[in-house]
């Protein structure tokens, strides 16, 4: 926690203007985790994520088509270059490392079926590492990922693409979790 008031004081003393790529990065990573892999609850890790869905997301948050205060804030006063800047910069950290033990096998069957009924890794690719501007979810936090699932069915994060809202719209919390669990545990 300490360190996203840090970013917070950081981003408000120092015009956008007058920071470095470079110095956003350090922005950046003091909250989603050094080399983009988050210690932060429901923070999700930036690691290899794809740079075009980065690109996506920092000009929603820019515009604030997607309302998340401490982001809207980071995103406010960048240019499209430096918006692809950051994205590439991002792009190229090493991915976040698969979540460690609760081999529950009960819990990974059920969601891989979710997964195969609801076509996942036909965007999310089969090994989950996202392409395009289809975000990364291998290896991502656990805790966000189930907070992200949970957004996208109530409404709360609106998608540039409504896939998103027509899959989660049947699925049930415990379903969020399972998918969520076998996720984070991806490679």
């Amino acid at each position: 926690m300490r360190a996203l008031l840090a970013a917070a004081v950081v981003m408000a003393a120092t015009p956008a203007v007058a920071q470095t790529v470079a110095e956003r990065m350090q922005v950046c990573l003091a909250c989603h985790g050094e080399k983009g892999q988050s210690t932060h609850p429901e923070v999700p890790s930036l690691g290899a994520q794809q740079k075009d869905y980065v690109l996506t997301q920092l000009y929603m948050f820019r515009e604030k088509l997607r309302n998340v205060a401490l982001m809207n804030e980071m995103a406010k006063g960048l240019s499209d270059d430096d918006l692809r800047a950051i994205a590439e910069s991002i792009a190229k950290l090493p991915p976040p490392p698969p979540a460690a033990g609760g081999d529950d096998a009960a819990r990974i069957a059920r969601a891989k079926a979710l997964v195969d009924g609801n076509r996942c890794n036909s965007c999310h690719a089969s090994n989950f590492a996202g392409q395009d501007q289809v975000p990364r979810l291998a290896g991502q936090r656990e805790d966000y990922l189930v907070k992200a699932l949970r957004e996208y069915k109530s409404g709360a994060r609106p998608g540039y693409d409504p896939a998103m809202a027509s899959v989660v719209a049947p699925l049930q919390d415990r379903d969020f979790v399972d998918l969520a669990y076998y996720l984070a545990r991806s490679p």
